[in-house]
């Protein structure tokens, strides 16, 4: 009753059918309950004369176990690098319970990608006919980024950020995806702008694509 089974289900079961997967199964287990007994019996037979001074093996031991049947098990101890930008796209829609306390102060943020939780964000961050004008702004995606998440809270806390735009265009999406991953894609500044060729048209040089691999 200690030992987990682990089936792994195949094309091989899939031909065969369900009833093969679990004739496979009760064969298992019988080869296992059979394993067992024998190994106690043996246990008791050479163990006899040393009963008093110690319990022997118990069976349940997982230590005693083959590793195929255990599940290893762990826990996080420490975060090294968090690698998230803690950024979101997605939408903003009013709460639930209008009669909540927290309904006065925030509203719910919904990102798009489903790993990343749902933020409270304050309604100042909102639009200022947001309330009042919810569906106005159900298709409008926003940048949210979390600025907290308390262990015994199943939402995060955030700000908006900005507003991008219309859902499914181009642009917008194109912008809360850079943003999620921490690109920078602000203009160029002129200290970087200066290092280019100042003289245009430019062209490369003979020279240059003789000692060049040409990927044109």
């Amino acid at each position: 009753p200690d030992v987990i089974i682990e089936a792994q289900f195949d094309d091989n079961d899939a031909e065969h059918g369900q009833d093969h997967l679990q004739d496979t199964l009760t064969d298992d287990i019988k080869k296992l309950s059979l394993d067992t007994g024998e190994k106690g019996k043996a246990a008791g037979v050479a163990g006899v004369h040393r009963a008093k001074q110690d319990d022997g093996p118990k069976v349940n031991d997982p230590s005693l176990l083959p590793d195929e049947f255990l599940q290893r098990t762990a826990k996080v101890v420490y975060i090294l690098e968090k690698k998230h930008s803690r950024a979101a796209t997605g939408f903003i829609k009013l709460l639930a319970d209008r009669n909540s306390e927290i309904f006065k102060r925030c509203a719910m943020f919904s990102p798009v990608d489903h790993r990343v939780p749902r933020v409270y964000v304050p309604l100042a961050d909102c639009p200022p006919d947001f309330v009042s004008k919810p569906e106005a702004y159900s298709q409008t995606l926003f940048i949210c980024r979390i600025v907290d998440w308390k262990e015994d809270n199943n939402f995060a806390s955030g700000q908006l950020c900005k507003s991008l735009g219309q859902a499914g265009e181009i642009e917008p999406e194109s912008e809360g995806i850079l943003t999620e991953y921490g690109v920078d894609f602000s203009d160029f500044s002129p200290e970087v702008l200066e290092c280019l060729p100042q003289n245009l048209p430019w062209v490369i040089s003979p020279g240059e694509l003789a000692k060049r691999r040409d990927l044109r």
